[in-house]
């Protein structure tokens, strides 16, 4: 395979035995590779244990199981996308072909925009500008499509300042890059590679903080079709289509159905419906002072979180990583009581029943071990006093002896000196 890889363009999955979301997506893999070769692409479907052959995993960087990447020549691009059988093709179709794709012709244009949601087009010749949409088309390629075209192709609505140019077709409309006022090309496409409003879920959310957008989220029910519920929605997106030119370099605009990835992002419990600004690379989040009622409230709360008036909270510092910790770790257990308790019973259940085992054991010992120290020591403290002074009877015998020794001598004293006076 390291021989002869650069002869042909390799879709490969790095997966790991053990890994549970490897098992998952093999079933779509296998599909994957039945529909490629179904088309006649020539793009090759393959799959590597990355545990057996560590080294070729690690020349293309494979730091995580499943990892599903392009090979092309001597460039390896990176699937970031939905584990979908459709999405997966999409991407190789993409990237294994030409890095520009030339519109020839107003039907083939028409054609391609209506596949397209977000569509971005090179108009001119020969220039600087076209040689770092080039490269910048070698980098984003796995995000999206760039194509070519003369200025006689494009629709009879589009007006152009000056050639060359890059446009954008989106939201129904066009933008023009300007780099006095949208500044780096690829900064640029990176930022309008999305629609202008979206339905968000959890992997979307991840993609757009690439772009350092703040999120703009109306977070709802979809199956709930009250009032309030949609008025938030309208909300959302009629400041996303009547104040694009004020807000779209800083704001992304969407809704998101159900509050459940929201409170894990935000370690708490929001009500819906609601609405709330993320700042996604910090992990820092804006909730509204007062109700939303319409699209100027809403306005005016964008304003407020421009201008540094709104409170920030959450965020990445020190304190908010180690409540994130217990959280992550509080949900977790929490999840696995939810789905079985009984497995939940023993998982946790049985390792704190043997520490505490353990701990009563250690502490029952000490305590018997110190009386039983405590009394040895005054025992012998004890003997070393009956050895050293011996009892009160034998040091009043003692003295007594002494006494008894004196007075025999007084008197031997006595006799003497009778004795001489005689």
């Amino acid at each position: 395979f390291k021989e002869n890889r650069k002869d042909d363009i390799w879709l490969v999955d790095f997966y790991a035995p053990w890994c549970g979301h490897c098992k998952k997506l093999e079933p779509v893999w296998n599909e994957v590779g039945i529909e490629m070769k179904n088309m006649g692409s020539p793009v090759k479907v393959g799959k590597m244990d990355a545990t057996s052959f560590s080294s070729i995993a690690s020349e293309f960087g494979v730091r995580g199981y499943p990892t599903i990447k392009l090979l092309k020549g001597d460039l390896a691009y990176n699937y970031r996308g939905p584990r979908t059988k459709d999405d997966i093709i999409e991407f190789a179709n993409r990237v294994a072909g030409p890095l520009i794709r030339p519109l020839p012709s107003q039907h083939m244009f028409e054609h391609v925009q209506k596949r397209h949601h977000v569509l971005f087009v090179y108009v001119g010749g020969e220039s600087p500008l076209k040689e770092k949409y080039i490269e910048v088309a070698s980098e984003l390629i796995v995000y999206t499509y760039f194509f070519s075209a003369s200025e006689d192709v494009l629709p009879e609505y589009v007006t152009l300042p000056e050639l060359p140019a890059v446009v954008v077709f989106k939201d129904g409309t066009y933008f023009v890059y300007d780099e006095y006022e949208d500044g780096d090309l690829s900064s640029w496409i990176n930022r309008e590679r999305f629609q202008g409003y979206l339905n968000v879920d959890g992997f979307t959310l991840y993609e757009l903080g690439d772009t350092g957008k703040l999120v703009a989220i109306a977070v709802i029910d979809d199956k709930n079709s009250s009032v309030e519920h949609t008025r938030l929605k309208s909300i959302i997106q009629e400041v996303a289509r009547d104040y694009r030119d004020h807000f779209h370099r800083v704001f992304q605009f969407g809704h998101m159905d159900g509050n459940d990835y929201i409170n894990s992002l935000l370690m708490d419990d929001l009500t819906i419906p609601t609405i709330v600004v993320l700042n996604t690379s910090n992990q820092q989040y804006f909730l509204p002072e007062r109700h939303i009622e319409n699209a100027e409230d809403m306005v005016q709360f964008i304003n407020n979180i421009l201008d540094g008036t709104a409170e920030a909270q959450g965020g990445d510092g020190l304190m908010q990583r180690i409540k994130r910790i217990i959280y992550d770790a509080k949900s977790t257990v929490m999840s696995v009581f939810k789905s079985s308790p009984l497995l939940g019973c023993f998982l946790f259940g049985l390792p704190l029943g043997v520490i505490s085992i353990m701990c009563y054991g250690i502490c029952t010992a000490d305590t018997d071990g110190g009386v039983d120290e405590h009394e040895a020591a005054k025992k012998e403290n004890g003997d070393r006093e009956l050895t050293d002074e011996g009892s009160e009877e034998e040091q009043e015998e003692e003295k007594n002896g002494k006494h008894t020794e004196l007075s025999d001598g007084e008197l031997k004293q006595k006799d003497i000196m009778e004795k001489k006076k005689d």
